[in-house]
């Protein structure tokens, strides 16, 4: 779900680390589709170079990815005419998150997995010849094989990935799907073709499994090439690959073709993300035995799992989840009949020791998804707010004014006020029964419309980060002439100004990144 207020996050997300020209060639790919460079360099006002050079630097970052439309009769146009550019909007949304999937690899890895991974956050795609040029040029070198077995580690573990074929050839588009596309950017019908076609891009360009996370490279040398004068440079130590597979420039040589680049896994870090929600949330429902179960569970599936979004577990027995619990230090006071209870607390019936355990996780989604909006509803509208809403989500169907009023013991003369503030807000949904007669009054129906109520929560959401992201912008920038001054010449007065800026900044950042906690709740898992 890309809603306005994501798509003006997302926007300021890379004004903040490209700048305002790039952001406008992001801009219009966002709110008007997939675009080819003809279109963009129509729609932006900015000259071929500008608009070419704001899309390698997209590229580069794996905001944006090009793809050729398949033409009847199985050929294809010329690379130029045809190209098209899609802009990956969780890509850009992931921005947010790099300090936690930094944190995440600090907790599993040491300083060294640690700096090339933070190379490849703050660089987005780069060769092993080019790691090895930023390791040997460090404070403190780095040999080349260091370099490698940190590169090896961290491929191992999914957190890197080989980059995705530069512009992969998916089927044409049918009329009416093209028809629909060019209607108004805000249509729902649309932001599910995008949706389709986003899928189905990105779907063509991974490769295979087997050379997705291969560390078999072939190292080629770079070749000069600036990117953009406005942007920061991307690729260092004096050199930058061309990038002509983009349909940018000329056909790339055979050794181009042949250089291996490596970037940020996004998926598995939001695979482990989701995990670690799932299990946050059953520690908090039921307890910490039940969190350890599943945590294991999960850990032991890990490898099995193939999408984000899986809607369960991986099946396991009785016996191979017992072997997973009793692995964890803590599990080992646990039983056999323990963990076969806390499974059925967990949602798994009750079933023979040789049978097979899957537990939903959608369903402890959709339950954190409730009591974040149950928490939303109390602090903003009160007591009696809540459990008008709480009532309606658990029963799931239409309920007239009076019996809300009665099973949730709120006066029947105020239930109306707070129900219409709450269906004003896009909290409810109302439906009028009009009877017919002399004056009869309106009969009002009211329910949670929870898909609806979701993507509205993830809107207010978005909104709210892109504040929050502005806020803490402007404050560096009002700030910035303290934090410049060097730590020996603060004394006195500015050093009680230097920490209160940084506690301003903690305090703001802490609180965008629990934002984000719940922002990926709605959009990622």
């Amino acid at each position: 779900m890309v809603t306005q207020n994501g798509i003006k996050l997302a926007v300021h997300l890379i004004t903040n680390h490209f700048g305002n020209l790039v952001a406008k060639v992001c801009e219009n790919l966002l709110r008007k589709g997939t675009l080819t460079l003809e279109h963009l360099i129509r729609f932006t006002e900015l000259t071929r170079e500008q608009v070419k050079n704001s899309l390698l630097v997209l590229i580069q970052h794996n905001c944006v990815q090009a793809y050729s439309l398949e033409v009847e009769g199985g050929s294809t146009y010329g690379a130029k005419a045809n190209t098209q550019y899609l802009a990956i909007f969780d890509n850009i949304l992931h921005r947010l998150r790099f300090p936690k999937f930094l944190a995440t690899v600090s907790e599993n890895f040491d300083n060294e997995c640690v700096e090339l991974f933070e190379g490849l956050l703050r660089d987005g795609r780069l060769t092993i010849t080019q790691m090895v040029a930023r390791a040997s040029q460090r404070e403190n070198p780095v040999a080349e094989d260091v370099v490698r077995d940190s590169l090896l580690k961290l491929v191992t573990a999914r957190y890197v990935e080989r980059c995705p074929v530069p512009e992969p050839v998916i089927s044409k588009l049918d009329k009416d799907e093209t028809t629909a596309k060019k209607r108004a950017a805000k249509s729902a019908k649309i932001n599910e073709i995008t949706e389709t076609l986003e899928q189905s891009v990105l779907a063509a360009a991974v490769p295979m499994e087997v050379i997705r996370f291969s560390v078999t490279t072939n190292t080629g040398s770079c070749v000069n090439r600036d990117i953009s004068s406005n942007s920061s440079p991307i690729i260092g130590v004096g050199e930058k690959r061309k990038l002509d597979a983009y349909g940018l420039d000329k056909e790339p040589s055979a050794e181009e073709k042949e250089l291996v680049l490596w970037r940020a896994n996004f998926e598995e870090f939001i695979r482990g993300l989701r995990h670690k929600a799932c299990t946050e949330n059953v520690r908090k429902r039921l307890d910490d035995d039940a969190a350890m179960v599943l945590k294991a569970i999960l850990e032991e599936t890990r490898s099995a799992e193939e999408k984000v979004k899986m809607e369960s577990s991986v099946p396991l027995s009785l016996n191979t989840i017992f072997e997973a619990v009793i692995k964890i230090e803590v599990g080992r006071t646990m039983t056999f009949d323990r963990v076969q209870a806390l499974l059925v607390q967990l949602g798994c019936p009750q079933r023979s020791s040789d049978a097979s355990f899957s537990i939903g996780l959608n369903n402890i989604i959709e339950l954190a998804r409730n009591d974040e909006v149950e928490s939303i509803v109390k602090n903003r509208y009160g007591q009696e707010a809540y459990r008008m809403f709480r009532l309606l989500s658990k029963s799931g169907c239409l309920l007239e004014t009076d019996k809300i009023a009665n099973d949730t013991f709120v006066e029947k003369k105020d239930t109306p006020k707070i129900l219409y503030k709450l269906w004003k807000d896009d909290y409810l949904h109302m439906e009028k029964l009009a009877f017919l007669g002399f004056k009869q009054p309106d009969f009002l129906l009211w329910k949670v419309n929870k898909l609806e109520l979701w993507k509205h929560i993830l809107d207010e959401m978005c909104h709210a980060a892109l504040n929050l992201s502005i806020r803490l912008a402007y404050e560096k920038e009002k700030d910035n002439e303290v934090l410049n001054i060097p730590k020996e010449k603060r004394v006195g007065p500015v050093v009680e100004r230097f920490k209160r800026i940084r506690k301003v900044w903690l305090l703001l950042e802490s609180a965008l990144m629990k934002l984000d906690d719940a922002l990926m709740l709605f959009h990622d898992f």
